[in-house]
């Protein structure tokens, strides 16, 4: 059963594969720099990858609470390397940091190019590229722990999804996502998928309101707001 379910995933992925060499040859040349229909054909394509590896049983979501999330910074637990495919399916507008690697791989570059900033630029350019997505009304994913990991891991939280939030002036969500069983988990390959169906859980908690931070200095505003969100987290 596990090699079957490798070979589904191995299928699903080339099913991911396939789609996204077509928009980025095909549309997102032409098309990428209209960044709302970007953003809402990335969000369906991913939302039918998620339907495709649900209906072979790979995964299931089972959603406690979500509700409308829109031009937020939404900061999540990390279990596995689909929580940000869970996310952007899910929630409409939403963005977030990938590898820079990325950009350069020529079947990606036009869609990484389009809505997604890259992870090596430098602390000011962060700041400015999220604050024009987010002024565009776009969310903005961070994974504050900074790699994957399992439920009962507590990871130091670092301080970027605060900064993001204070510059931006925008409130944070945090989403608790947490499976039963290891999904392309760290280190794994892409086909390690687990032997039978995980459940990935998810739960958006209390709104963290950025004006309550007026009266601090940045430093201890990002201090503040970086326990709080460790606090909705994994508390």
């Amino acid at each position: 059963m596990k090699y079957v379910r490798s070979l589904i995933a191995v299928f699903c992925f080339g099913v991911f594969g396939t789609g996204s060499i077509i928009l980025n040859f095909l549309l997102f040349p032409f098309i990428k720099n209209h960044k709302e229909l970007c953003s809402d054909i990335i969000h369906y394509t991913w939302r039918f990858f998620l339907y495709l590896m649900m209906a072979f049983k790979l995964f299931r979501l089972d959603i406690k609470k979500l509700d409308k999330i829109e031009n937020k910074v939404i900061v999540a637990t990390h279990p596995s390397f689909i929580d940000i495919v869970i996310l952007i399916g899910l929630v409409p507008r939403t963005t977030c940091v990938v590898k820079e690697s990325l950009a350069h791989n020529s079947i990606l570059k036009h869609i990484i190019g389009s809505i997604f900033i890259t992870n090596e630029i430098d602390i000011e350019v962060l700041k400015t590229d999220s604050k024009r997505m987010l002024d565009k009304g776009f969310n903005f994913v961070v994974f504050p722990a900074g790699r994957r990991h399992r439920k009962d891991e507590h990871l130091k939280m670092k301080k970027g999804a605060a900064l993001i939030a204070l510059n931006a002036g925008k409130n944070i969500v945090p989403v608790k996502i947490s499976n039963d069983g290891d999904f392309l988990y760290i280190h794994e390959p892409f086909y390690a998928v687990n032997n039978r169906c995980v459940t990935f859980e998810l739960e958006q908690m209390p709104e963290i309101n950025i004006s309550d931070y007026a009266e601090d200095t940045e430093i201890s505003a990002k201090h503040k707001i970086t326990k709080q969100i460790e606090i909705e987290l994994y508390s």
